[in-house]
């Protein structure tokens, strides 16, 4: 009898360490989805959250997406994925499009504690960032200019905002930038890119790496194991998604 109980003590012990071990393990992807635009120049929302189903991502940073503007419908893009994915969305605006709005978002499982977002310059059209705190981390969320003076200003912005965040941070996107370029240099002073250097755009036919999930430098001493691709998906969009599955010691 007391070797049962032994048993059953030491089953439940192992039981709740993998549980709160597996609390730590975080799959991320970023995605570019072009308002659900594929390759095919047709819109498809559905085939957009397929792509996203097929992972079973914890947090998605979503660029590209239209809010009740007169091309989609007057529908709410980001709504509507969040509806069939099942994941919690958080939207934030960069421009004024259509009769509606234009910009970016998050998709996650878990509810955030705090969403709010700041303005980023885009000489050719206005770009955002958009900030997300949960639990345990802080997930920031990007769609760069395509002007490289525009980028190394919004890397001054990040980093203003990096410094008031205690909690470990995550910054996901479409930073419109080659992984040797002085955009990505600076932001690797403060951030450990996480993703590979493979190429994400076009998705046909990949020619550059634009795409890319990092961590801040404080707390990449956390990170117990990392492994990332980017999916093989040539038809969704015009970029393809790039995804991390990351575990964290606390």
């Amino acid at each position: 009898m007391k070797t049962q109980l032994i048993f059953v003590l030491t089953a439940l012990l192992f039981f709740i360490s993998v549980e709160a071990d597996s609390q730590n393990d975080l799959r991320i992807m970023t995605y570019n989805i072009r308002n659900g635009m594929g390759m095919d120049m047709k819109p498809d929302y559905k085939r957009t959250a397929d792509v996203i189903n097929r992972f079973h991502p914890d947090i998605v940073a979503i660029q590209e997406i239209d809010s009740v503007t007169n091309r989609s419908s007057k529908r709410f893009v980001l709504g509507e994925l969040s509806e069939l994915t099942g994941m919690h969305y958080s939207y934030a605006p960069a421009i004024h499009y259509d009769g509606g709005k234009y910009g970016i978002g998050v998709l996650s499982n878990e509810k955030p504690l705090h969403v709010h977002y700041l303005p980023l310059p885009g000489r050719e059209e206005a770009r955002v960032l958009l900030i997300a705190e949960f639990d345990k981390f802080v997930f920031l969320v990007v769609h760069f200019s395509l002007t490289s003076e525009d980028q190394l200003t919004s890397i001054g912005i990040i980093q203003q905002e990096l410094a008031k965040i205690k909690k470990p941070v995550f910054i996901a996107g479409d930073f419109n930038a080659h992984p040797d370029s002085d955009v990505m240099k600076l932001l690797s002073k403060d951030f450990k890119i996480l993703t590979p250097p493979e190429k994400t755009y076009p998705a046909d036919k990949p020619e550059e790496c634009l795409d890319y999930i990092a961590i801040d430098r404080r707390s990449y001493k956390y990170v117990l194991f990392q492994n990332s691709f980017v999916v093989n998906e040539p038809e969704a969009s015009d970029h393809r998604p790039v995804l991390l599955d990351v575990k964290l010691s606390r």
